[in-house]
């Protein structure tokens, strides 16, 4: 039996907002690195550059939502995808 492929990807808040209801930060996983901005009450995640941006934007979206209530400005945080990038 196989094991799934995975890639860690390192997550750092840059930036917290609840007056704008925004979320700001920095990813990073295999090789590849993104800004983000999640507009928490609307859903909407825009990841910057596009290059890449289709193996990393719904695996971080996942994480954000989950995550929501835990993550601070400064913090540094971690989560794996099921895939090899």
């Amino acid at each position: 039996m196989s094991t799934l492929p995975i890639t860690t990807a390192y997550l750092r808040v840059l930036h917290q907002s609840f007056s704008q209801k925004c979320l700001n930060g920095e990813v990073s996983a295999g090789g590849f690195e993104w800004k983000f901005k999640w507009s928490f009450t609307s859903g909407v995640l825009t990841v910057e550059p596009s290059l890449g941006r289709a193996l990393i934007q719904d695996a971080l979206l996942k994480f954000l939502i989950q995550s929501d209530y835990n993550l601070e400005a400064g913090g540094d945080y971690i989560f794996t995808i099921r895939a090899k990038f």
